[in-house]
C-alpha cells in the first residue's frame, strides 16, 4: 500500500514525544522487516505513552492526523510478533477511549481488512501464538459491531474459519475461548454466515460449552449462549437443533440455572437459554420438539415463580412468547366461518367476496327460504395446511397494520400513493347520458318549486302537509304479515327490589303517547346550533322540553353546567324509582296506545306501564332464544314463575319527555317495519328506551402494568391445567332452534337476537370468564369487530372475564385507553338510563385460534386476536348489554327522522323522500333540508333555487355507529331554531342520506352489506341490484353534476377504530404528487387550496377536530371510495371523508377522555357552524385565509420531509397506520423491541459489556 505521510492537526505540536516516534515508525515502514529490533522499540514506547498520557491517544486520533495510517500500515508489513503484540495493544487503548468514533475512524481506514490479514498470517504459524490470537481476538470483538461488511469480509478472508478451528482446539481454555467466541457472535449475524457455521457443526460445537449452574466461567456462558441464539436465528440451524434432541437440554439447564440462581446474578444468562429456545421454536419441528419435552410446563412454572421479582420480567416476557408460540393451535369453536345467516343474493357474482363465500359451499346455519341449495360442504374454519408453514409466525407484531400486505410500512404507503397524473385530475362529464339521470329529478324538487300555490301566512301544519308526508309510512313498508315484537322489560327482577313513591298516583289517565298514525305534539329542538365558535370556550346549551302540564325542564345536549346536570340526573332517578311488578292472569296484548303514563302534577316524574313482554301485532307468540330476558322461551321454562313473569306490569320512565328525538312507543312501531334476515322479533332494552349521555367524564383507561402478560398467562394455564377448563357453550346461533342453552344457573346468559346485535357463540371455559365468538358479516367470511349482545344471570361480587376471541385486526384503541360499553337496565331503572364506558384489565393480543387462509386473502398461519376485558356487575340478575360503540339502529334513525318532523318551523323546508329500497326490502332515506324562501316573489324564488348544495352522507359501515351521532347532531342543528341555524338554512340546500347500508346496521354487520361487500369500495361502478344505495346515490351526484349543481361540499361520515380524535381525509393533486414525489410540470400542481378550508375551520372550533390527523393523499387503494369518486368523477373539490374516532382525543378540550355521544352530537353541530363560516369567507372573497391555507401546506410536507418516520397516508380500511407508541413492558410479540429490552437488561447488570454488546444484532444482510 502507499506509505502515508506522518500529518499533524493544526493546534497538535509536531514534536511531541508521540508524534516524532510515529515519524520514526513511519519511516521505518519501507525496511521494518529488517529493523524488526528498533520498530519493537518504537512500538513499545509509543505503548508506554498512550497508556501513561491522555493526551498522547488524543493526539493519534485527532483530526487531521494520520497516526492511525502510521499505525495500520505497520501492522500490516511486519512479521515480528512483538511488535504485532505492541500495535494490538497501542490500538486496543486508542478504540477503548471514545467508543463508537474511533472504532468507526479505524474502520474507515481499512483497519478491519489488516486485522483479518494478520489473523490469517498468524494462524499459519505452527503452533499459533496464543497470546496474539487472544489479542486479535479481542480487538476483532470490539470492531467487529462497528463494521457493516464485517461478517461478508470475514467469510471472504477465510478468518471465519480460522476462528472456528481456534474454537475446536481451545475448548478447555476460557482465556482464549472467550474472545472467539465473542467474534463468533458477531460472525453470525450475517444469515450466509450463520448458515455456514452450522454446516461446519458450530452449533454442534457451542452445546459442548454449555454446563449447567456454576460460579465459573459465567462471562464465557453468556458469550456462547449469545452466539448461539444468533446462529439458531437460521431456520436450518434452528432445525438441526431441534432434530438433533437439543430443546430437551435447553429446557434442562434454564430449570437448572433457575432453580439454582436464587439470588437472579446470572439472569443474563438465563436470558440467553430462553433466547435459544425462542429462536429454535420459529420453526414448526422446534415447536413440536418444545411441546414434548414438557416445555409449557417448565417455562410456565419459572415464570409464575419469577412474577413477583419486577427485574425478572425480561425472562417472563421471554417465556411468554415462547410459550404463545407453542401453543397448539386451535380452531374455532365453529362450523364455518361464514356468517351464521345467509342471505340469497338476486344474482351470485363471478368474483369478489360474496363469489367466493358461495363457492365454498354452504357450511353456516341458513334460512331456508333465503339460502342457495349446495350439495358439498367445506370445512372453512382452518386449513390442514396452515401450520405447515415453516414462516416466522411471530414477523407480524402488535402494530402490524395490514395482515394482507406483507410489504414494509414505507414501501407500502409509496406503492399506494397514486402516481398517475392522468387519474389525479377531475374527470369532465358526468359519465352517463341525461336520458338515464332524469328520472333523479324528482328527488330536487325545490330546484325548480315556485310556491305560487303556497299561503306564507300559513300554519305550520298546513306546511306540514304541502310539503313533506311522515317518514314512518314511507320509508319501510311491511312487506309480511306483522310478527310480534318483544320488548324487554327487565321481568327479571324480583317483586321484593319494587320501589314504591307514596302519593304517586297509581293508575291516571292521560291522553295516549306519539305514534306513527297520531303525530306527535311539536317539541321545542334541542339547542345543538346554540354553540359558540371558540374551540377553547365550554359550550353551554339549553334546551326546553315540555312536560305534560307545560312546565319547561332545562336539558343540555352538549356540556351541561355541573349544578344543573345534577338538578336533572336527580330529577331523573326520581321518576325512575317507582317500579312496580304486579302478576296478572295472562299475557294480554298491549297496542301503543293502551299504554298508561302516570304523572304526578307536582313533578316531573314521568312512568309508563307497559307488559312484560309487549307483543305487537296482537299476536301470541314465543321467544325463539334469548338471554336473561327470557320470558317465554324455547329452550325450555323455569316453572311457575315463568309463567307469572309474562304477565308482569312494569312502570318505566317516559323517556318521550326526556329525549326529545326519542318515544319508545314510536319507536316499536318503526320496528315493526323494519326487515331483517334473521327476522328478529325483539327489541334490545337500551334502543327502545333510549340514551341519556351521561354528565360525568370518562377518562381514558389507564394500562394497568403486565396486564397483558397475566391474561396471556391465564389462556396458557388451560394447556397446563385441562381438567380446570370447563368449555361448555351457553349460546349458539348454530343451533337454530336452540341458541340458548338451558342450565342450572351457573352460567350467564346471553343474546344477541335483536337489531344490530352481534354474537355467534358464547362458550364458558371457567367458572366466570367466557369465550364470546362474533359472526361474520351476512355472505362473508370474516369482518369481526362490531359486538352487541346481552349478559344476564350474573351475580354480585363476582369478577367476570369475557375473551371476544375472533377479532381481526392486528391493533386496536382497546389498548391505547379505549373500554367497551354497558347498558345496565337495572340502573336504567334506578335513573341512570345510559350506555357508559365499561371494563378493567383490558387488552388486545393474538391469540391461539388458527384463522383460515380463506378469511386471510390466502396467508397461512395467521392467528386471530383477543380483546379481553373483566367487569364486576353492581346489580344481582340484571341484564346488561355490551356494546363496541354507541348503538344507532336503523330504526333508531327512523324514529329520529319522524320526530324531526316535529322540530319543523313554517320557515324550513323540510322533505323526506325513500332513495331506493335495499337488497333486505328497507328503505333508503334521503333528506332535503333549506329554508324556505321569504316568499313567491321571482327574486326570493331565485335565491331558493340557486342556493350551493351541501351532500352529506353516512354509515356506509355499519360497525361505524359513531358517524350516526355525528349525524345526528348535524340533523338537530339544522333543524334547530337559532340565528346560526336559520342562517345555514338560508346559506344551503342540504341533501342528506343518513343511513346508506341499512341492511349491515340492522342485522349486526360490522362493514358490509347483504352481498358481502364492502360498499364504500363500489363507487366507481356500483351494481344496481348488489348496491342500490350507492348506485342511487352515485347517480344524484352525477345528475347535479350533468344540470350543472354539484355540491359544494361532499362529505362522508365515517368511525376511525385506530386513532384518536376527528379528522379529515380530503383530496389534493399537489399533495399527492409531493407525497409520491413523482415528477410534474408548474401546471400540473395548479390548485385552488380551497379544499383545505373547511378542515381548517373545524380545527379552530371544533375541540374533538385534529387538523394535524387530516390527509389529502389520494390513494390508489382508495379509488373507488366516496370520497375520491366524487371528486374525480363529479368534480367536487371539497369531497371528504370525516373520521370521528371510536375511543377518544389526545388534544385540545377532550385531551384524555373517552369519547361520548354528547361530543360526537357536538361535532356534527360544529360541522354545520363550520359550512356558515366557510360561506362567510367564500361570499367576502377573502383570500388572506387561502394564503394562510399554502403556509399550513409548506409546513405539513417540510415536516413530512424532515420526518424519519414513515407517512401514514396509505390506508387500510380508510384508516391509517396506527403509530401510536405503547409500552408493552415487552409483552407484544415484537421481538426487536424484546430484544432492546435484553440489552438494556443486560448493560444495567453489566456496565463494562456495553462496548462487546453495541450493535451486536443489527447487522443482518
Amino acid at each position: 500500500m502507499n506509505r502515508p505521510k506522518m500529518a499533524t492537526e493544526k493546534g497538535v505540536p509536531s514534536n511531541s514525544r508521540v508524534m516524532m516516534l510515529l515519524g520514526q515508525l513511519e519511516r521505518m515502514n519501507g525496511d521494518i522487516v529488517r529493523q524488526a529490533e528498533t520498530a519493537r522499540q518504537v512500538t513499545a514506547k509509543i505503548l508506554h505513552l498512550i497508556q501513561t498520557q491522555e493526551k498522547s491517544g488524543k493526539e493519534v486520533m485527532s483530526k487531521g492526523s494520520s497516526g492511525m495510517e502510521v499505525i495500520l500500515a505497520s501492522l500490516e508489513s511486519t512479521r515480528d510478533v512483538q511488535t504485532i503484540l505492541n500495535i494490538l495493544s497501542i490500538l486496543t487503548e486508542l478504540l477503548t477511549v471514545g467508543r463508537g468514533r474511533r472504532v468507526g475512524v479505524f474502520v474507515s481506514k481499512g483497519g478491519t481488512g489488516i486485522l483479518f490479514h494478520t489473523l490469517l498470517s498468524a494462524s499459519k504459524e505452527m503452533p499459533p501464538s496464543e497470546e496474539l490470537m487472544l489479542q486479535l481476538h479481542s480487538l476483532l470483538a470490539k470492531v467487529g459491531p462497528k463494521d457493516r461488511k464485517f461478517g461478508v469480509a470475514a467469510r471472504l478472508s477465510g478468518a471465519l474459519n480460522v476462528t472456528v478451528n481456534l474454537i475446536k482446539q481451545n475448548l478447555q481454555n476460557p482465556k482464549l475461548l472467550l474472545p472467539c467466541l465473542q467474534v463468533l457472535r458477531v460472525y453470525s449475524t450475517n444469515s450466509v454466515n450463520a448458515i455456514s457455521l452450522g454446516k461446519n457443526g458450530v452449533v454442534e460445537l457451542l452445546f459442548k460449552v454449555l454446563a449447567p449452574y456454576s460460579k465459573k466461567n459465567t462471562s464465557l456462558l453468556k458469550v456462547a449462549l449469545d452466539a448461539l441464539g444468533a446462529l439458531l436465528k437460521s431456520k436450518t440451524n434452528a432445525r438441526r437443533a431441534a432434530d438433533g434432541g437439543y430443546v430437551p437440554i435447553l429446557l434442562a439447564l434454564y430449570a437448572d440455572w433457575h432453580r439454582n440462581d436464587a439470588r437472579h446474578r446470572h439472569m443474563l444468562i438465563r436470558k440467553g437459554l430462553l433466547v435459544c429456545l425462542r429462536n429454535i421454536t420459529n420453526i414448526k419441528l422446534g415447536r413440536k420438539a418444545f411441546v414434548e419435552a414438557d416445555g409449557m410446563r417448565v417455562l410456565y412454572n419459572s415464570s409464575t415463580e419469577c412474577l413477583p421479582v419486577r427485574t425478572l420480567d425480561p425472562l417472563v416476557n421471554t417465556s411468554s412468547l415462547i410459550m404463545r408460540k407453542c401453543f397448539p393451535k386451535n380452531r374455532l369453536p365453529l362450523p364455518t366461518i361464514k356468517s351464521a345467516f345467509v342471505f340469497q343474493l338476486p344474482h351470485v357474482p363471478g368474483t369478489g367476496p360474496a363469489g367466493r363465500t358461495y363457492s365454498q359451499g354452504p357450511g353456516g346455519r341458513t334460512d331456508p327460504q333465503r339460502c342457495s341449495k349446495t350439495s358439498q360442504k367445506v370445512d372453512d374454519v382452518v386449513d390442514e395446511s396452515d401450520d405447515n408453514d415453516e414462516a416466522d409466525t411471530e414477523n407480524d407484531t402488535e402494530n402490524e397494520e395490514d395482515e394482507k400486505d406483507q410489504q414494509s410500512p414505507v414501501s407500502r404507503d409509496n406503492d399506494d400513493i397514486e402516481t398517475d397524473l392522468n387519474k389525479l385530475h377531475p374527470r369532465k362529464g358526468p359519465g352517463r347520458p341525461y336520458e338515464e339521470l332524469r328520472v333523479y329529478e324528482r328527488f330536487f324538487v325545490e330546484l325548480s318549486e315556485d310556491f305560487q300555490g303556497f299561503n306564507f301566512e300559513s300554519s305550520k301544519s298546513s306546511s306540514n302537509t304541502s310539503l313533506s308526508s311522515p317518514f314512518s309510512s314511507s320509508v319501510a313498508p311491511v312487506r309480511s304479515p306483522p310478527r310480534p315484537i318483544i320488548v324487554p322489560t327487565a321481568q327479571a327482577f324480583s317483586p321484593k327490589h319494587t320501589l314504591s313513591l307514596p302519593g304517586l298516583p297509581k293508575d291516571p289517565q292521560l291522553p295516549p303517547p306519539a305514534s306513527a298514525s297520531s303525530p306527535p305534539a311539536p317539541l321545542t329542538p334541542l339547542q345543538l346550533d346554540n354553540i359558540h365558535v371558540s374551540k377553547d370556550q365550554e359550550k353551554t346549551e339549553d334546551s326546553h322540553i315540555p312536560t305534560t302540564d307545560r312546565r319547561d325542564r332545562t336539558l343540555s345536549p352538549l356540556g351541561r353546567p355541573p349544578t344543573e346536570a345534577q338538578t336533572i340526573e336527580k330529577d331523573l332517578a326520581h321518576v325512575l324509582e317507582r317500579v312496580s311488578l304486579d302478576a296478572l292472569d295472562g299475557v294480554l296484548p298491549l297496542d301503543a296506545d293502551e299504554a298508561h303514563i302516570g304523572v304526578k302534577q307536582d313533578d316531573v316524574s314521568v312512568t309508563r306501564q307497559i307488559q312484560s313482554p309487549l307483543l305487537l301485532g296482537g299476536l301470541s307468540a314465543r321467544r325463539s332464544g334469548g338471554g336473561g330476558s327470557n320470558w317465554s322461551s324455547d329452550c325450555g321454562s323455569e316453572g311457575p314463575e315463568d309463567e307469572a313473569a309474562e304477565g308482569a306490569v312494569l312502570e318505566v320512565p317516559d323517556t318521550a319527555l326526556l329525549l326529545p328525538l326519542h318515544d319508545p312507543d314510536l319507536y316499536v312501531e318503526m320496528v315493526k317495519g323494519t326487515l331483517s334476515v334473521p327476522q328478529y322479533a325483539e327489541v334490545a332494552y337500551p334502543d327502545y328506551f333510549g340514551h341519556v349521555a351521561p354528565t360525568f367524564r370518562e377518562p381514558l383507561l389507564e394500562r394497568v402494568y403486565g396486564v397483558q402478560r397475566a391474561k396471556i398467562f391465564q389462556d396458557i394455564e388451560r394447556l397446563i391445567h385441562p381438567n380446570d377448563i370447563l368449555d361448555k357453550v351457553v349460546y349458539d346461533l348454530d343451533i337454530p332452534s336452540c341458541p340458548v342453552i338451558e342450565d342450572d344457573g351457573e352460567s350467564l346468559k346471553f343474546n344477541s337476537q335483536f337489531e344490530s346485535g352481534n354474537l355467534r357463540k358464547a362458550v364458558q371455559v371457567r367458572k366466570f370468564e367466557y369465550d364470546l365468538v362474533l359472526n361474520s358479516d351476512i355472505n362473508s367470511n370474516h369482518y369481526h369487530q362490531w359486538f352487541y349482545f346481552e349478559v344476564s344471570g350474573m351475580k354480585v361480587g363476582t369478577t367476570y372475564r369475557f375473551n371476544i376471541i375472533n377479532c381481526e385486526k392486528s391493533n386496536s384503541q382497546f389498548n391505547y385507553g379505549m373500554q367497551a360499553l354497558m347498558y345496565s337496565v337495572q340502573e336504567a331503572i334506578s335513573g341512570s338510563p345510559r350506555w357508559v364506558r365499561t371494563g378493567t384489565d383490558i387488552c388486545y393480543y393474538k391469540n391461539h385460534f388458527a384463522r383460515s387462509s380463506i378469511a386471510a386473502g390466502g396467508l397461512k398461519g395467521k392467528s386471530y386476536y383477543t380483546l379481553t376485558f373483566s367487569i364486576n356487575f353492581k346489580h344481582k340478575d340484571d341484564v346488561c348489554y355490551f356494546a363496541y360503540h354507541y348503538p344507532y339502529t336503523y330504526s333508531t334513525l327512523k324514529m329520529h327522522l319522524s320526530k324531526l318532523e316535529a322540530l319543523r318551523t313554517p320557515q324550513i323546508y323540510l322533505r323526506q323522500d325513500v332513495l331506493c329500497e335495499t337488497l333486505g326490502g328497507n328503505g333508503c332515506p334521503l333528506l332535503t333540508i333549506t329554508a324556505m324562501p321569504e316568499s313567491n316573489s321571482n327574486d326570493h324564488i331565485c335565491q331558493f333555487r340557486n342556493r350551493p348544495l351541501i351532500f352529506l352522507s353516512a354509515r356506509v359501515h355499519p360497525g361505524e355507529t359513531n358517524a350516526s351521532w355525528v349525524m345526528k347532531g348535524t340533523l338537530e342543528f339544522l333543524m334547530g331554531s337559532s340565528p346560526l341555524a336559520n342562517s345555514l338554512r338560508e346559506s344551503y340546500i342540504f341533501k342528506i342520506v343518513p343511513m346508506l347500508n341499512p341492511d349491515g346496521v340492522i342485522n349486526g354487520n360490522h362493514r358490509c352489506s347483504l352481498s358481502g361487500e364492502d360498499l364504500n369500495r363500489q363507487w366507481q361502478s356500483p351494481n344496481l341490484e348488489l348496491h342500490p344505495t350507492i348506485y342511487h346515490t352515485k347517480s344524484l351526484l352525477q345528475y347535479l353534476a350533468h344540470i350543472q349543481r354539484a355540491p359544494l361540499v361532499f362529505c362522508d361520515y365515517h368511525g376511525h377504530s385506530r386513532k384518536k380524535n376527528v379528522f379529515m381525509y380530503g383530496c389534493s393533486v399537489k399533495e399527492t404528487v409531493w407525497q409520491s414525489n413523482i415528477s410534474a410540470t408548474s401546471s400540473d400542481l395548479q390548485e385552488d387550496l380551497a379544499y383545505r378550508a373547511l378542515p381548517k375551520i373545524l380545527s379552530q372550533i371544533a375541540p374533538a377536530f385534529s387538523m394535524a390527523s387530516c390527509s389529502f393523499v389520494v390513494e390508489r387503494s382508495k379509488e373507488s371510495t366516496a370520497r375520491v369518486v366524487v371528486w374525480r368523477e363529479i368534480g367536487v373539490q371539497r369531497s371528504y371523508t370525516m373520521e370521528s374516532t371510536l375511543c377518544g382525543c389526545d388534544q385540545g378540550k377532550y385531551k384524555g377522555l373517552q369519547i361520548g355521544t354528547r361530543e360526537l352530537e357536538e361535532m356534527g353541530a360544529q360541522f354545520c357552524v363550520a359550512l356558515l363560516r366557510l360561506k362567510r369567507l367564500t361570499g367576502l372573497r377573502n383570500h388572506q385565509h387561502l394564503l394562510d391555507l399554502e403556509s399550513d401546506i409548506i409546513g405539513s410536507q417540510a415536516k413530512v420531509v424532515s420526518s424519519s418516520c414513515p407517512t401514514t397516508y396509505v390506508l387500510d380500511e380508510d384508516e391509517p397506520s396506527f403509530l401510536e407508541a405503547i409500552d408493552y413492558s415487552a409483552e407484544s410479540n415484537d421481538e426487536d423491541l424484546e430484544a432492546e429490552n435484553e440489552r438494556a437488561a443486560e448493560v444495567r447488570e453489566h456496565p463494562d459489556l456495553l462496548e462487546q454488546l453495541s450493535d451486536s444484532d443489527n447487522h443482518r444482510e
